[in-house]
């Protein structure tokens, strides 16, 4: 009977643990488990490990990890089961990149002579990525060929997933490669290695080997990399993809991540009917528009020049945080409505949103744009006095960029000269603007030539020396810096290039053309046909007079 009572209270205090919704309750079962005389120690033992179980696994209260480890420092000798909940515990939810509390708990743990398991050991290398600690990663990867887990997927997937994050991509391609059993994490953990590190055509390659093993993370994935990867018109084509994919396959469909970042490819491309046809997918499959959604929506009609379809979104905006009213003060500061983002500052101010160093360069731009030197004297100063905000050198480079095109060439070079840090391409390409726009010659040539001798590869001071001289009319000086530029073999390491949307396509081209020959032959006879035609008016007019 008494066997019988204790087993009956045993079940009904673990399936209490099993059904805890609070940490409240939490401490309440745990002083039952404490004080009961009618659990053993083997009861006591097992109650208190699923305790422990909940605490760092079902808990998602700041208080319940801390919890937890009271529990656990009061068992007289934890098991492997009660260091695995520890340390996946504190891998996953301690956010303090300088916590270093699952690499203490492994080290007790093998001094307590306990070996870890297939476990223990992804959450120890997890850790290890959070920290970006190579050095002590590959000791964990020795454990784990020490302890012969080197083969177990969720191993090797933890170990690619550290690689990548310190650019190690050379290991984490090892270790794939020696996989004889790659699951979908697998392969989305190298791609996102690759497009971190820059390798776009790298994980072009593999998205391209896994065919239909492909999920929604994958697709995200290549999207969001190659958009950040200055590829844009690449990732709108993978969206393209993606839909007929979901449509083909049991697969999700696009969701926020995705509709964000394709949003910021619309954005880079200023393809507009790109970004209207997502926003009406937006509303038609009821998705959610979020912070996250209305500021890329708002940037990218911003972006796009709908100033005013922009504005109707931010205002339609039930939250706004400091990267939304930042995204509407751009959008009208790079189209010249410098009032506009002024009287948008002072509304977001009487709101209390605190602006960021981002928000005070769309403010000096807009400053710039508008020609507006005293609002943009006013803004430097208070970003710094009110804010407590240091200037960065882009704050520096708008503030050039003011005082350069209102000719205020001394005030520049005094800013300048009182920079603490050094400046850089953006600075001088201000004011060398500015010379440019009011014919200072003498000293936009002063300026280039010093920056040619400290950089003399460096293909943008070049430039910029050219468009000073043939400003002024001096095109002997322009063709002595061209022949200069061919001797030394300068130039631009990518060409310039122009992009316009046409009925949903966009169209790229530069000065070497376009890689679309049925679009340059068009326009080609397009040219020709309005050069013929002028060349006609011209001679009736001449004709006439």
């Amino acid at each position: 009977m008494i066997e019988s009572m204790r087993l009956n209270f045993k079940d009904i205090l673990a399936r209490s643990i099993h059904n805890c919704k609070s940490i409240r309750v939490i401490k309440q079962i745990h002083s039952y488990i404490i004080t009961s005389p009618n659990l053993s120690p083997n009861d006591h033992y097992f109650l208190i490990s699923r305790l422990l179980f909940f605490l760092c696994t079902v808990d998602e209260s700041p208080d319940g990890l801390k919890y937890a480890v009271k529990v656990f420092r009061r068992i007289a000798e934890p098991s492997l089961f009660a260091y695995n909940a520890m340390i996946r515990a504190s891998s996953t939810k301690i956010k303090d990149p300088f916590s270093c509390e699952s690499l203490i708990l492994y080290k007790e743990m093998l001094c307590n002579n306990l070996s870890p398991d297939s476990i223990t050991i992804p959450f120890v290398l997890k850790e290890c990525a959070k920290r970006i600690d190579g050095l002590m990663g590959r000791s964990i990867h020795a454990h784990a060929v020490k302890f012969g887990y080197e083969a177990d997927v969720y191993v090797q997937n933890a170990l690619i997933s550290l690689y990548s994050e310190g650019r190690f991509l050379d290991d984490a391609r090892r270790v794939f490669d020696e996989m004889s059993n790659r699951d979908i994490v697998s392969w989305n953990s190298m791609i996102v290695g690759y497009l971190r590190g820059g390798e776009l055509d790298v994980a072009l390659d593999l998205f391209k080997e896994m065919k239909d093993r492909k999920d929604i993370i994958t697709w995200n994935s290549m999207i969001t990399g190659f958009v950040q990867g200055g590829r844009p018109k690449e990732a709108l084509g993978f969206f393209q993809d993606m839909q007929i994919f979901s449509d083909d396959r049991d697969m999700d469909r696009p969701d926020k991540i995705t509709v964000a970042s394709v949003l910021s490819a619309c954005a880079s491309l200023g393809a507009g009917d790109h970004g209207r046809w997502l926003h009406s997918y937006l509303e038609r499959s009821r998705m959610e528009c979020d912070m996250v959604i209305g500021t890329a929506l708002v940037d990218m009609y911003g972006k796009c020049g709908c100033v005013e379809r922009a504005f109707e979104v931010f205002n339609g905006m039930p939250k706004k945080d400091v990267l939304a009213w930042t995204a509407m003060i751009s959008a009208f500061a790079l189209h010249g409505h410098g009032e506009e983002a002024f009287k948008l500052f002072a509304n977001m101010e009487a709101v209390g949103v605190r602006p960021n160093s981002v928000t005070f360069v769309g403010l000096l731009s807009a400053c710039a744009h508008a020609g507006l030197v005293e609002k943009g004297r006013w803004c430097f100063d208070t970003m710094r006095r009110v804010y407590g905000i240091e200037p960065q050198v882009q704050h520096y480079a708008c503030m050039v960029d003011i005082l350069a095109r209102a000719g205020q060439f001394v005030e520049a070079e005094d800013l300048i000269r009182g920079m603490p840090m050094e400046p850089d391409v953006f600075v001088w390409g201000a004011l060398l603007g500015g010379c440019q726009l009011h014919g200072n010659v003498e000293l936009g040539e002063k300026i280039a030539e010093n920056l040619i001798c400290l950089e003399p590869q460096n293909h943008a001071f070049y430039i910029n020396l050219c468009d000073v001289y043939a400003k002024a009319g001096r095109f002997d000086d322009l063709k002595r810096i061209r022949a200069l530029m061919k001797d030394k073999e300068i130039r631009k390491p990518v060409p310039g290039c122009s992009m316009i949307e046409v009925d949903g396509i966009v169209h790229e081209f530069s000065m070497k053309g376009s890689p679309e020959v049925p679009i340059m032959e068009a326009i080609k006879n397009v040219l020709m046909v309005l050069s013929l035609e002028m060349n006609r008016q011209d001679n009736m007019n001449i004709f006439i007079t």
